[in-house]
């Protein structure tokens, strides 16, 4: 069974191989669309870092607030829990 599976694979992958020619060469506008294309993921690429960038830049902005926030309760609670000596 595995001998007919690699049998019938290499057939398969020789096949493929006999379609495609080494001479084909690709079009002036084929080229044009890959350049356009890989610039256009590149720019995808430098704007998905830049957004994980800010998105740190905001997670850390977030985290400082909510020490502050929590500091800040504390704070509270401690004014609120705070007995002024009886007179």
């Amino acid at each position: 069974m595995n001998k007919l599976r690699i049998l019938v694979l290499g057939l398969i992958a020789v096949g493929m191989f006999s379609l495609t020619s080494c001479k084909w060469k690709p079009s002036e506008d084929q080229i044009k669309t890959l350049e356009e294309t890989k610039a256009a993921a590149l720019s995808a690429e430098e704007t998905l870092q830049k957004k994980k960038a800010e998105r740190q830049e905001w997670e850390k902005k977030v985290a400082a607030k909510k020490a502050e926030l929590d500091k800040l309760k504390k704070d509270k609670e401690n004014v609120k829990n705070f007995q002024q000596p009886a007179e």
